[in-house]
């Protein structure tokens, strides 16, 4: 077992990789009462075509398997995941984004029995063709709930407004369409693909000994037998530079109109730091602009074409990057036409640089605060690590960030590659 010291924050990361390939993560807060579990796995939503585990051709598996298998892992031969938690004292949960899927619990006791429940029930998959033809209509009604929130049709419209091919413009839990044409074989092959340990990583926060709590894991992963796994064959999408729709309007049961303005960025970045000090540079430059305190933002809210719910967005990962800004507005006209000034106007926007240190200390202040909370660790840092940085290191690597980093974001708000989706009030 290593530890690695982090001094900026004074904390100590236990890691071990298994001898199956799991890498685990493990971060002892003395004097915390609560212990957070996360499991993640390397596959997410746009990842609908690969080579499965054991073969030769590449397959095109329905949108939203990633998610579909979600909802099935907490069933076990011998129960239900979630009501073994409930026993244990814990609650339990998960999730699926773009690029992973992760299972958590959260506890005051029974930690040890905890992260062996859950390594266990995600580490085995039971399905029957029963199960799986009843979670259709479960996830159908899913799908509906969220075809029916203004808030999401606003923002996941713009997204499909910006890619031509690229699989993030796809709903997270597809469509009831490609929901009912899953089944259990093909499940299975997304599962031993990629739910194979040398495919996903352990982090566990929170009231724990590493040494006591390592073993108990590496004990676990002894007891079972893995296929050896090669490196997983992704297709490697080519997205057009242009985006697919300009403008987009949709009539829904809304009180107040909404608006998304959102810019593809086609320089995409594969160096992890460089990566992370971008999006860093990006916070920054969003809060001087978009924060509360921000001259253009109080601008805006006096003259009454945004609220408290207008904000902003900047989303990159291994093979997309887009912006957004957007929310409920009285003149979605006015604020698709005052944003697109401030796009224009950008490439000569300066900025106070006592207001550029300031934003900075602020930034820095709120992730240290994040070490407060065992959720928040565990959640940046797995959000983190698959692209990988280390979450230890996010403060560092903003003091790092000046203010030329800062400028030069500007240039990725391009006016070309920008386009809006409006809700509107039948």
């Amino acid at each position: 077992m290593e530890t690695i010291h982090y001094k900026t924050i004074s904390e100590d990361l236990y890691y071990e990789e298994m001898a199956n390939g799991l890498k685990v993560y493990l971060l002892p807060k003395e004097g915390f009462s609560k212990t957070y579990g996360l499991f993640t796995t390397d596959f997410g939503s746009i990842d609908t075509t690969f080579v499965p585990l054991g073969e030769s051709e590449m397959i095109k598996v329905p949108d939203g398997i990633a998610h579909f298998l979600e909802h099935k892992m907490f069933d076990m031969a011998d129960g239900d995941a979630t009501e073994k938690f409930a026993r244990l004292g814990a609650s339990t949960n998960a999730f699926t984004s773009s690029t992973r899927t992760a299972y958590l619990f959260n506890t005051t006791s029974n930690e040890k029995e905890c992260v062996e429940l859950l390594l266990d029930f995600v580490q085995e998959l039971y399905l029957t063709p029963e199960s799986v033809e009843k979670e259709k209509g479960i996830i159908g009604q899913e799908i509906k709930m969220y075809d029916d929130d203004p808030d999401w049709r606003c923002y996941f419209g713009s997204i499909q407004n910006l890619y031509q091919k690229h699989t993030v413009s796809v709903d997270i839990a597809g469509t009831v369409e490609t929901v009912n044409s899953t089944d259990k074989e093909t499940l299975e092959k997304c599962y031993n693909t990629f739910y194979h340990p040398s495919n996903m990583m352990l982090f566990v926060v929170g009231n724990i000994v590493p040494e006591n709590m390592m073993s108990i894991i590496r004990n676990n992963q002894e007891k079972k037998s893995f296929t050896k796994q090669p490196e997983i064959v992704k297709e490697k999408i080519i997205e057009p530079k242009e985006t697919k729709t300009k403008e987009d309007v949709l009539k829904m049961d809304v009180v107040m109109s909404k608006i998304y303005l959102s810019i593809k960025v086609n320089d995409i970045l594969t160096e992890p730091k460089a990566l992370l000090k971008r999006e860093l540079a990006m916070t920054l430059l969003q809060d001087l602009l978009f924060s509360r305190s921000a001259s253009l933002y109080e601008k805006w809210t006096k003259e009454g074409i945004i609220n408290s719910s207008f904000g902003s967005n900047f989303i990159q990962e291994k093979d997309y990057c887009f912006i957004q800004l957007g929310g409920d507005t009285p003149n979605p006209d006015v604020l698709k036409e005052k944003m697109y000034e401030l796009i224009e106007a950008l490439p000569q926007y300066e900025f106070d640089i006592e207001e550029f240190e300031r934003s900075k200390k602020k930034n820095v202040g709120s992730l240290i605060s994040v070490f407060n909370s065992p959720e928040n660790i565990a959640s940046m840092f797995s959000r983190y690590y698959f692209s990988g940085n280390m979450f230890f290191d996010i403060i560092d690597v903003l003091e790092e960030v000046q203010y030329e980093d800062v400028l030069a974001c500007r240039d990725l708000f391009n006016k070309e590659n920008a386009t809006t989706f409006i809700v509107l009030p039948k």
